[in-house]
């Protein structure tokens, strides 16, 4: 069975319930009002060193509830105090618990970039991101077809959005490449069926284009992992379950950056 063909179906009924209740020309107004106020994505993960990007998920479809009885703007408040460079908001709702309401708390609690971490599959997912106060958008090669991979990534670009294009295979990051993407992320994890593999992170590293910033996900938890990441020239790392999980999140997120 493949596990991402029902979320993209979800994502497109989604959008169009959306869309029903606000017009594309009311969103990309409010997105053409927010775009003096973008922070810088990019440049956060490429600063020197590893960068984490800390990430707030309530729930996914593989781990189910993954965490209650804490805040966002806890969460998030401990991420930046604790040296993460940038956020993940996951903002799926029917699968993962997230809205557009997250990215916003977050926006307000924290003065870190943030990404929008979601299933995005049409342009006025690109436009309310920007609306809503994204500084990056996640579009996932495995999910789209090249041409409207293209589109997106353009229009995302042309928002003043960091566009994060995540791969899986060689395929994949070839068709990232072709399109220009300047930051690209290595998910371990394969969309059609959820496992994981960790070294599909070394593995593709030497197939990466000159210049990209290089975004490890999925897989990785610890400081050592962190360690034999840096070692290998990866820029950032997006970490979310393992954080999240933990008693006391702050400290965990310390203790996972250590010295990188």
């Amino acid at each position: 069975m493949n596990r991402l063909e029902p979320i993209l179906a979800t994502a497109r009924e989604e959008v169009a319930r959306r869309q029903a209740r606000a017009p594309l020309a009311d969103v990309q107004t409010r997105a053409a009002e927010r775009g003096q106020d973008r922070r810088d994505f990019a440049s956060a993960l490429a600063r020197p060193g590893l960068s984490l990007i800390a990430e707030h998920k309530r729930r996914s479809p593989s781990a189910g509830l993954i965490r209650e009885g804490v805040t966002l703007a806890e969460v998030v408040g401990g991420y930046e105090r604790a040296g993460a460079a940038a956020l993940s908001i996951l903002t799926e709702g029917v699968n993962f618990g997230g809205s557009l309401d997250d990215l916003r708390q977050a926006r307000d609690a924290s003065g870190l970039p943030i990404l929008r971490k979601d299933f995005i599959v049409d342009p006025y997912q690109v436009y309310e991101s920007a609306a809503a106060g994204a500084d990056a958008i996640l579009l996932i090669v495995a999910a789209l077809s090249r041409d409207i991979l293209g589109q997106l990534h353009d229009l995302g670009v042309a928002q003043d959005l960091t566009v994060l294009v995540e791969v899986h295979d060689g395929a994949e990051l070839e068709a990232a490449a072709h399109i220009g993407a300047s930051v690209i992320g290595i998910n371990n994890r394969d969309l059609t069926t959820l496992e994981v593999d960790t070294k599909r992170t070394f593995d593709l590293l030497p197939s990466m284009p000159d210049g990209a910033v290089v975004v490890a996900e999925s897989g990785f938890g610890s400081h050592a992992d962190l360690e034999l990441l840096a070692e290998a020239g990866v820029d950032a790392v997006l970490i979310g379950e393992a954080l999240m999980r933990s008693e006391n999140i702050e400290a965990a997120c310390r203790e996972l950056i250590g010295d990188i």
